[in-house]
């Protein structure tokens, strides 16, 4: 019977909309009608610049990690489906009506606080795509997809597992226009302003 409000709680807090916020409170206004739209740190970053994209950055991871380490107060067999509702609520804030980030910060401070010797490596690969190519999204991507096989080959439990494959998943799903933007040539490189 725990683990609904736990979920509820990881969820809310994943909600949070941290890129939202530093916009506002730094007088932007509304990001969503900024450069691609996104809340995210990336979005922040060619719209305002590195200071708010940092704090957006740190917020976002910081959630994820909160998320899990609240749930676990309360039911620590929660804490993978924990770390899963704090992506979801980053990617579909109810206080945004559904229209946030794409995972990847708030997946980080996630499954980071579940399965911190499986995100160490995966941190690498974001690392080096990043600084080879310049494209932020195909980081992201292949950094995620890495998280689950880490987990695996690391033996942390099978929900642990799960929940890595589910958010690495979510991330995926959410980067599918930037998919198609590297497939075509089209996708903005890290330090490129938004239009």
């Amino acid at each position: 019977m725990k683990v609904f409000p736990a979920v509820v709680v990881a969820y809310l807090v994943g909600a949070i909309p941290v890129g939202f916020l530093v916009a506002r409170v730094l007088g932007l206004g509304d990001i969503r009608g900024q450069g691609s739209g996104n809340i995210g740190a990336t979005n922040v970053l060619r719209t305002m610049g590195k200071g708010p994209a940092l704090l957006t950055l740190i917020g976002d991871v910081s959630k994820g990690a909160l998320a899990v380490w609240l749930v676990r107060l309360i039911d620590v067999e929660a804490a993978p489906a924990a770390a899963v509702a704090a992506v979801v609520g980053n990617c579909w804030p109810v206080f945004l009506r559904f229209r946030g980030g794409k995972g990847v910060a708030t997946g980080l401070g996630a499954v980071g606080t579940l399965a911190p010797l499986a995100v160490a490596p995966a941190a690498l690969v974001w690392a080096a795509i990043t600084a080879t190519f310049r494209y932020v999204s195909l980081g992201s991507v292949l950094a995620a997809l890495c998280v689950p096989l880490g987990a695996v080959m690391l033996a942390y439990p099978w929900p642990s597992v799960g929940a890595c494959a589910l958010v690495a998943a979510i991330i995926v799903v959410r980067h599918r226009e930037n998919i198609g933007r590297l497939a075509s040539g089209t996708e903005r490189r890290l330090g490129e302003r938004a239009a």
